[in-house]
């Protein structure tokens, strides 16, 4: 890679088909919300393409720090935060030839560990298909479960108060309909007892035995 001066690398970018990121990043400068503007990090943009050089391209940091968006990384110093930022994957990665020589002596193979980190070993694929859906949905997983379950719940949200409502009473007490007609006819009764009792006090013989009581 050309990275002599700022304008050998842009070229190189561009001829690398980072010309597309590269305007987008600069489309989407704007000044950043809240107080955060105030603290020294007024402007925000989108994150752009990732450098990453080796020892031979040490002149790369003076030739991209005035390209907005281009962000560098020494080989040994790679990271997930670098190479996924804010956890999306797929970030557009350059690499120059002596970084790309470089990492399998800083990361190591499957066949021979790294010279650079200490016991360190690149981890193994544990699945062969990582297609998680078509693993769920295969003939092998699906008649190992069980059938699906209804739920019986009523789909009425409205939370019915029995003291008021005879149905619910009813389902939470049903000895409730048996109580009310008791009631009922304890009350009607007693209305029958009171309307007798008054009917003979007011009979000619009812006021005849008032006066001789006095």
């Amino acid at each position: 890679m050309n990275g002599e001066n700022t304008k050998g690398l842009l070229a190189t970018l561009n001829k690398f088909g980072c010309g597309d990121d590269l305007s987008k990043v600069r489309r989407s400068k704007q000044i950043r919300q809240g107080t955060g503007k105030y603290r020294n990090s007024r402007y925000v943009m989108r994150k752009g393409p990732l450098v990453i050089y080796g020892d031979g391209s040490a002149n790369l940091r003076k030739a991209a720090r005035n390209l907005p968006g281009v962000d560098l990384c020494h080989v040994s110093r790679l990271n997930v935060l670098q190479l996924a930022p804010g956890g999306h994957l797929g970030r557009f990665c350059v690499f120059t030839e002596d970084a790309f020589r470089a990492l399998n002596n800083t990361f190591g193979t499957n066949k021979a560990e790294c010279t650079e980190k200490n016991r360190y070993h690149l981890n193994r694929h544990v699945m062969n298909c990582a297609d998680l859906s078509r693993i769920i949905n295969s003939d092998q997983v699906q008649q190992k479960l069980r059938s699906q379950r209804t739920s019986q719940r009523s789909h009425d949200k409205t939370k019915k108060n029995p003291l008021k409502n005879k149905a619910m009473m009813l389902r939470l007490n049903p000895f409730a309909k048996k109580r009310a007609e008791l009631i009922a006819k304890r009350e009607a009764d007693r209305h029958n007892a009171r309307a007798k009792t008054l009917k003979d006090k007011r009979s000619k013989a009812g006021r005849a035995a008032k006066h001789t009581r006095t």
